[in-house]
């Protein structure tokens, strides 16, 4: 039998961990899918549909992922339950990847067609109420559409998934006690850190600025104008793509590494 990964015993570890913690796992589930609803009713009420599906969206995903991040390895806040999970016949591998697929596969899955069956709808009553006959039909049903998951907004937001799912699941192994509030502290304090650098650097080159991005542009007051200074195209692109997918690759990659010192 492989020691690393046994598609069977993969399998009975999956189960167990999905039915042994039904109210985290489901429960949880549904109580994140219930607020996005309401998130969504209510934000389209009193703001409109754009506003609805901006709020819905970049609370549902992310948030909910990282709340289940900082639940799936959650074993370790008693001794008691911290021995049994790191002494169950199943490899760390395959331990890990039962975590990562349910907080960063399986929930996002159920969220995005949730998403998209609630939006869909929403959407669909919107244009059916509309009348027909009126002048601003034709402007009324094209101001109102589907959010796309393959927009700005949307890659945007898997970007943000990427890297606090990964921060929360390193959390969730470094913080034995209350992980998600801890792991929460602990991205406040680096990202206010990044953003105070940030800040240093360009007021290391520039004696005034408007407005400092996160190291890729940089806005200056010219007369009653406004310029914006960008790194290169080619270097902006490595950048963005070192910050939002191989640093989270890395933190993934690290929850791992951290799951098998725990044996130790």
């Amino acid at each position: 039998m492989n020691n690393t990964f046994n598609v069977k015993r993969f399998g009975r570890l999956m189960k167990k961990t999905l039915l042994e913690r039904p109210a985290q796992m489901f429960g949880f589930t549904g109580l994140q899918l219930t607020l996005v609803f309401i998130l969504y009713y209510v934000a389209k009420t009193f703001s409109g549909f754009g506003s609805a599906q901006i709020l819905s969206f970049n609370y549902g995903l992310p948030i909910g992922s990282c709340l289940l991040s900082s639940m799936v390895f959650g074993y370790f806040s008693s001794n008691a339950m911290g021995s049994s999970f790191l002494t169950l016949p199943v490899s760390n591998f395959e331990k890990w990847l039962c975590g990562i697929l349910i907080a960063c596969v399986l929930y996002p899955a159920i969220f995005l067609i949730f998403f998209r069956i609630m939006d869909a709808t929403f959407v669909s009553l919107y244009h059916d109420s509309l009348d027909t006959s009126s002048p601003f039909y034709k402007e009324q049903y094209e101001s109102v559409y589907i959010l796309s998951f393959n927009g700005i907004l949307a890659w945007k937001t898997y970007q943000t998934f990427f890297f606090f799912t990964g921060a929360m699941l390193v959390g969730s192994l470094y913080f034995n006690k209350i992980p998600f509030i801890k792991s929460a502290i602990s991205i406040c304090i680096l990202t206010l850190s990044i953003v105070g650098l940030n800040w240093l650097m360009a007021k290391l080159f520039f004696e005034n600025f408007n407005e400092a991005g996160a190291f890729n542009y940089v806005s200056i007051p010219i007369g009653k104008q406004e310029g914006i200074i960008e790194l290169p195209d080619a270097v902006g692109k490595i950048f963005n793509c070192g910050i939002w997918f191989v640093i989270p690759g890395i933190l993934w990659i690290l929850s791992y590494t951290r799951l098998r010192e725990k044996e130790f």
